[in-house]
């Protein structure tokens, strides 16, 4: 495809993942949908994730200035990585359980309606975090998530559905409580050394308290938000959780600070497991995590107000 008709297009990657059982029809469906507004839409399944970066990027440097990740937060990730820094902008269709970024930039669920945002929507420049080279748009952490994380996936290896191998995982884990030491310098500055069962790096604030806890207001605030709970154990974590869900936080709790680059050192493991955007990575101490300030162009609703 030569890079003017590559401009005309919009590319969609669609994750077989996300819809396992359909995503060839949903292929179809999304390419009828675009049809339907007069524009052409070349979409591509992808059945492995480590394949989703490289086909994007391929988009990318042939001229094409749409690329929109079918997908959960994993494959929104995964495409936004590699259109960081270009001028092709990334358009949504969430496809997963969760859905984190398209909520918070005001992407309707609704297939039908994600598309029409797509056509007749704007662009914004929102900002992405990074940790050792490596791109995320939520967030990243060490310590109970990774955890978590893979041992839901033992669970589901095993046969069990994902909602009942997250709260397996989540028990077993909790159980045992690991914690570790860290040292965390904070744009420049020695911040703290603390015993923490995880720190929490969020790509821009998010909300700590209430029924929007979890969410973010913006993305553009070129900031990382990080999050700790010092010497917390099992009981006082859940009602620390308890606590946030009724807007009832005390101070002093949670240790949060707001920074453009950081630096967390880990006193013994130098080896670390890293969930990036709910991917397990292996890492090696000292992270260093950096904001990248509006270095992502995304297709959000017309209507989206500019301080959301």
């Amino acid at each position: 495809m030569d890079q003017l008709a590559a401009q005309s297009v919009v590319a969609c990657i669609v994750n077989s993942r996300a819809r396992s059982n359909q995503a060839d029809r949903l292929s179809d469906r999304v390419a009828e949908l675009f049809r339907e507004h007069g524009t052409r839409a070349e979409t591509v399944v992808v059945g492995h994730g480590s394949d989703l970066v490289p086909i994007a990027r391929r988009y990318a440097e042939s001229g094409c200035r749409t690329i929109v990740a079918a997908g959960g937060d994993g494959t929104v990730s995964a495409v936004a990585s590699a259109l960081v820094g270009t001028p092709a902008a990334l358009g949504i269709l969430p496809l997963g359980t969760l859905n984190h970024f398209a909520k918070d930039i005001g992407i309707p669920l609704d297939l039908d309606a994600a598309v029409e945002s797509i056509i007749s929507g704007k662009q914004r420049l929102v900002d992405v975090g990074e940790v050792n080279g490596r791109i995320f748009v939520n967030n990243s952490s060490i310590g109970l998530y990774p955890a978590i994380v893979q041992e839901r996936s033992e669970h589901q290896r095993r046969g069990a559905s994902k909602w009942f191998a997250f709260a397996r995982a989540l028990y077993t884990v909790m159980r045992r409580m690991p914690h570790f030491h860290a040292s965390v310098h904070a744009d420049g500055k020695y911040d703290s050394s603390d015993r923490t069962p995880f720190i929490f790096v969020g790509n821009n604030p998010y909300e700590t308290t209430g029924l929007d806890i979890g969410e973010r207001r913006r993305l553009d605030t070129g900031k990382l938000w990080v999050c700790r709970a010092p010497g917390a154990e099992r009981l006082a974590l859940i009602g620390m959780a308890i606590r946030a869900l009724f807007g009832r936080t005390t101070p002093g709790e949670l240790k949060l600070i707001d920074a453009e680059e950081l630096w967390v050192q880990t006193r013994r493991n130098r080896r670390l497991k890293v969930a990036n955007d709910g991917e397990v990575l292996t890492m090696t101490s000292p992270l260093h995590y950096r904001i990248r300030p509006k270095a992502l162009r995304v297709i959000v609703p017309a209507g989206t107000n500019e301080d959301t």
